[in-house]
Parts: C-alpha cells; structure tokens; sequence
C-alpha cells in the first residue's frame, strides 16, 4: 500500500508543515510542567520534538522512529543537544524503564503494526505518575485535507476505498482510542478533538504533493495514468474550499488521548 514514510523532505511538503499547528494545540492541551524528559514514539521529523522544546522547555526530549531516513532528517534540522534522535521500533523501545516524565506520540499510533504492545512500551518507559499520550488524524471525518482527496478518488474509482486511511484506520476515532488507552491500565483516560486550519495558497499548493510517491495518497496517484490524474485533479478543483483570493482553508481535525500511569 506504499504506507511507509521514508523521506523527510517529502513528508514535510506533504504533511510535516501541518504537523506543527496540531502538536502546539496538542501540548497546549497537555499543559506539562517545565524541565521534563520526554519520549516522542514514532517521532517522525521531529516536528512534535520541536514544539516540546518550544513550549516546554524540557531537560531532555528523545525522539525514536523506525525510518532511518526521518532519523537522518531530524538530526540534521535539530542539532541542538536537547534533542536526542534514534532509529527504532516503537514496539520495543530501546529505552530503560521508568525514564520519562511524559511519552507522547504525534500522528503515528495507526502505522505502529502491533499498536497495543506499543502503547505497553510507551507505559513502560514512563514514570509512574507521569502522563503517556498521542493523538492521530481524523480520516474518517474532519481531517478535510484527505478526507475530501478520497471522496473525490472513490467517486471515480470504488477501489480506492482500500487504500482510504478512514476506513483502514479505526483507531483514530474517539472511542477505540479511549479503550486503547483504557486497556493499556492507564488511569483518568480523556479523550479530545484538536482542531487547527490549514490554509494552502492555491490549488496548485494542495494538489502538488499528492504527485510525489511516497505515502498511501501519493503513492496512489503515482498508480495512476496521465489521463486519470487529470480527472481527479478536475474533480479535486470542483469540491475544495477555494475562496475569491484562490486560497483553500481546511479544517484539520485530530484525535487526541491521554493517561496516568499508576
């Protein structure tokens, strides 16, 4: 399905710049004290790492990814010694027990193959009484950027519907992300929608990183002939948001959880 991320520069175009936003609305939510150590599973680029440094002022934060690309691309934009990057699995963190004041993941839990012996390793790493947490991508609903891409691809070809991350990823719905939670023995689970806007500047700023071909989006478009392209991209044209001025707004909704551990 072309789901693996391997190139930061890519992920950035496509979705790494409206992965900030989110996690600031994330962190804000979280409201941690200063000076903490954090885990980031499944780091990515590291733009969650960012905004804790940002917002938290932490003593440490390490970030862990199974992409050695994305590792490779946020060392290289995050040199500052705060920030500590390294390649590996999220279902067996290379990290001791009880390390972490908090353990987060941004936009990640549904690419973890075994989801719930990852959630155990983030409880893991925590310290008791410290807060375990993540949030994910509404794509069933209002996570409108993709959400209006796969009505329009449906619309012209019913087999896209298995590549559609709403309806391959049930976890980044409210309530099986609470039991997620719940199950892992985490106490005073909550659950919250996040809600930021993308604006892109033009069609061609949506349109332009669907035709790189890494990820599920892109990589379907890379599937498709010259002639089929061009009729997604009308499709694409009639249904988005385009205002006078030729920006498209986007509602960008997100899950969020998070959890004590006892």
């Amino acid at each position: 399905m072309n789901d693996p991320w391997n190139l930061g520069d890519v992920y950035d175009q496509f979705m790494g710049r409206w992965s900030r936003p989110v996690a600031q609305a994330f962190l804000n939510w979280l409201d941690c004290p200063v000076n903490g150590r954090w885990l980031d599973a499944g780091c990515g680029t590291g733009a969650l790492c960012e905004m804790i440094v940002q917002l938290t002022k932490p003593k440490s934060v390490t970030g862990i990814d199974f992409s050695e690309g994305f590792i490779r691309h946020a060392q290289g934009v995050h040199p500052d010694p705060v920030y500590h990057f390294r390649a590996g699995s999220a279902s067996a963190l290379p990290v001791p027990n009880n390390e972490f004041d908090q353990v987060v993941s941004g936009l990640a839990l549904n690419f973890f193959p075994q989801l719930e012996t990852a959630v155990s390793e983030m409880c893991r790493v925590v310290k008791p009484g410290g807060t375990v947490a993540a949030y994910v991508w509404d794509y069933a609903g209002d996570m409108q950027m993709l959400r209006i891409f796969w009505d329009a691809a449906i619309f012209l070809d019913s087999e896209a519907s298995s590549l559609d991350e709403g309806n391959r990823f049930p976890i980044c719905q409210p309530e099986p992300l609470r039991a997620l939670f719940t199950n892992a023995g985490l106490q005073t689970v909550s659950v919250k929608p996040l809600d930021t806007t993308a604006v892109f500047k033009n069609f061609d700023d949506y349109w332009r990183p669907f035709l790189g071909e890494n990820g599920p989006a892109p990589g379907y478009v890379a599937g498709r002939t010259p002639e089929q392209k061009t009729r997604l991209a009308e499709l694409l044209g009639q249904r988005l948001p385009i205002q006078p001025d030729g920006t498209i707004p986007l509602k960008m909704r997100a899950w969020a959880a998070r959890g004590v551990k006892a």
